[in-house]
């Protein structure tokens, strides 16, 4: 696995060889509705969402089901499902995050009851224990669809207009440590889908389709004060554009990593913001903008990269209309160009979208969303990637196109193959059993050159056989044979 495209900057310090996750899913359970909330702690996985059942890897929709409302959890390293976590809430879950410290999740969701408990639209479970938390139990008036957490405050946002009965528009916090609401209040005129405190907690970021904050103009993107919830200063907000009788483009998810915060955009009208941005933590100014098309749902870091889920169709600099959607990408976080990882899914009911959220938990890479299918073959909801096992194979070379150029040469020409995890492959001309040339050459699906390799010293006046094989470092596959009369 590895590489960054041709005439991107180089790879970001973390990672020597490209992603570092392979393209292949690993094996996880599945869900018979669409994923929103994921968290990572403690050695598993928190999945929130629509649906009611889950099932194993392979299981066909309907069969070998395990009754899960709206919550579950999974083993990080096996992807099988915890039988000791099993709760049952009234309502949908949109949000989910875990404690720094691994010792406790936060859901947020539609529900007003957890196991018969009251429970208005937040939930903190032990991690250890799996039991409710009894302090973390605020009157949320409707629905949570983000939530964050800051030192010792629980940041969260939605559409609600109340909290414990004192107003807080779409935007509140409660401390961690023993429930209680907190003056943290940026009041937006609209819904929050985003929140995200930075690393080291000196600023909260919104995100959504809100208009205002504290009265004033902020559309879709804010950086605020991290226990009043004021407006700072935030040059970066203009990558997002003003909203237009052809472009509403809102913020669907942020994701800060050391000095860096990442959002995630998704615009309605063609044409409309649809991409990436990263902006810088200290000073609040735009680092770069990617203006991939095909709205972007999901963003995550894992090992010092960038991984983003949207259905891009788009990408200016790299793939145009034409190439389908393309569910699943890498970004280098240093200037938002795309990496060699082309794994995919398809989109599924309800909204046709995707994959609508991920995490991680270091060293792996959990989505869920709605889809029903990663790669091609069956899997609802919920999917996984690692950085086991040698990666994607690539695809075989097909017969080469074989030419005399001078006496005693032979030339093979054949189509760049591709590899979901790698972009530059090493190719082989065989005579026979014997590698005759050798080259190296980059390709993506957008762009596959074609590979010439010429023997030099082929017997003339002989009839010879040549193949092409191709090698990622792991895999080595090879194509048939054409023949030919040499010169």
């Amino acid at each position: 696995m590895g590489g960054l495209l041709l005439g991107t900057v180089p790879a970001p310090p973390a990672l020597g060889t490209g992603a570092g996750l392979t393209a292949v899913a690993a094996s996880a359970w599945q869900t018979d509705a669409s994923v929103l909330g994921l968290a990572v702690a403690k050695g598993k996985v928190y999945v929130g969402g629509r649906f009611l059942k889950v099932r194993p890897p392979g299981a066909v929709a309907g069969t070998h089901q395990t009754g899960r409302t709206y919550l579950a959890a999974f083993s990080q390293s096996t992807g099988a499902l915890d039988t000791g976590f099993n709760h049952v809430l009234n309502g949908i879950v949109w949000a989910i995050v875990a404690s720094p410290n691994g010792t406790r999740v936060y859901v947020g969701g539609d529900f007003t009851r957890v196991d018969g408990q009251v429970r208005n639209r937040i939930a903190a479970f032990d991690t250890a224990t799996g039991a409710l938390v009894p302090a973390i139990a605020p009157r949320v008036s409707y629905r949570v669809k983000a939530l964050a957490v800051g030192g010792s405050s629980l940041y969260f946002g939605g559409s609600f207009g109340l909290v414990n009965g004192v107003t807080r528009n779409r935007a509140a916090a409660i401390s961690t440590v023993n429930g209680a609401l907190l003056p943290w209040n940026p009041n937006a005129d609209n819904d929050v889908y985003a929140i995200d405190a930075a690393d080291d907690n000196s600023k909260v970021y919104l995100g959504g389709t809100f208009a205002t904050v504290r009265g004033t103009s902020r559309w879709a993107v804010a950086s605020v004060n991290n226990s009043t919830g004021a407006l700072l200063p935030f040059a970066a907000a203009s990558a997002v554009p003003l909203p237009s009788n052809g472009c509403t483009s809102r913020v669907k998810d942020i994701e800060t990593y050391g000095n860096r915060v990442y959002f995630a955009n998704a615009g309605d009208g063609w044409g409309c913001f649809d991409g990436t941005w990263a902006a810088d933590v200290a000073t609040g100014n735009l680092v770069w903008k990617n203006n991939c098309l095909g709205a972007t749902e999901a963003v995550t870091v894992v090992n010092g990269w960038l991984f983003k889920g949207s259905h891009a169709h788009s990408c200016p600099g790299a793939f145009q209309d034409g190439t389908g959607n393309h569910f699943l990408l890498l970004q280098n976080p240093a200037n938002g160009s795309l990496g060699a990882w082309f794994p995919n899914t398809n989109a599924g009911p309800p909204t046709s979208v995707g994959p609508l959220v991920s995490a991680s938990g270091g060293t792996d890479l959990w989505v869920g969303g709605d889809f029903t299918k990663v790669n091609g073959a069956g899997q609802q909801g919920l999917t996984r990637f690692t950085n086991l096992g040698p990666g994607a194979v690539p695809t075989a070379p097909p017969l080469p196109t074989l030419s005399r150029p001078a006496k005693g040469q032979v030339a093979a020409s054949v189509r760049a193959s591709l590899d979901n995890d790698d972009i530059r492959l090493t190719y082989r001309l065989l005579r026979g059993s014997t590698v005759v040339a050798t080259t190296r050459v980059s390709s993506a699906f957008w762009s596959r050159p074609t590979v010439t390799l010429t023997d030099v010293t082929a017997p003339s006046g002989t009839s010879q056989a040549y193949r092409v094989e191709v090698s990622d470092g792991n895999h080595a596959v090879r194509g048939g044979y054409a023949t030919v009369t040499v010169r």
